[in-house]
């Protein structure tokens, strides 16, 4: 793959259809990325999101896509993060609170974001069902704890951050000695509500 196609993978996330669908997705993602930076770190963060975060999605997006479905459709914005961020917390959450009761049912909370998907797919025909899919199933996993195999070594980041001094000079910045619950670590069922981040937040989709 040339390199004109190549940097695609990371950075469709980046390209939207017009300024509303770019606010959408801003208010949607804000919350789950300051949660998950806080959690992660801010160098990790960026490393994670423009690279396997983004690109593996994609990929998985292509092969079906072109390998298995014989189309081409392009898809852009940042709903695929939204929904990869969502499956993430729907696995937290459902360690911790692995029912969500409606009525006289239960709804499993890994389930929520499918739900989510479902509903953008009906009120928002032009989204991309799959590509929504395709976030999910990778959040899923990294919620699992295999996040931590994408990730890059700390000692490579604490270096970053004391050569460029990322601490003095940009504001909110969580260093890897700032992490919220230490590296990788799952959230505490103690410290978390009932309702987990994934029965709370609703992403709207690209």
């Amino acid at each position: 793959m040339s390199f004109a196609a190549g940097y695609r993978l990371n950075t469709f996330p980046l390209i939207h259809l017009n300024f509303l669908h770019a606010v959408l997705n801003v208010v949607a993602l804000t919350p789950l990325m300051e949660r998950f930076e806080s959690e992660y770190g801010t160098l990790t963060t960026l490393a994670l999101f423009f690279g396997p975060l983004t690109t593996i999605p994609a990929v998985l997006y292509l092969f079906i896509e072109i390998a298995i479905l014989r189309a081409n459709h392009a898809v852009m914005g940042a709903s695929i993060w939204v929904f990869l961020l969502l499956g993430m917390e729907a696995i937290r959450t459902y360690k911790s609170n692995p029912y969500l009761v409606i009525g006289t049912y239960q709804l499993p909370t890994w389930t929520t974001p499918l739900l989510m998907i479902v509903v953008v797919a009906a009120l928002l025909p032009s989204t991309s069902l799959l590509g929504h899919l395709c976030g999910v199933g990778v959040g899923y996993i990294a919620g699992l704890g295999y996040v931590k195999l994408l990730a890059p070594p700390e000692w490579a980041l604490r270096w970053i951050e004391s050569r460029l001094n990322l601490l003095a000079i940009l504001p909110h910045y969580v260093s890897v000695d700032q992490k919220t619950y230490g590296r990788f670590g799952v959230l505490p069922s103690t410290n978390r509500p009932v309702g987990g981040a994934s029965t709370e937040l609703v992403g709207v989709g690209a």
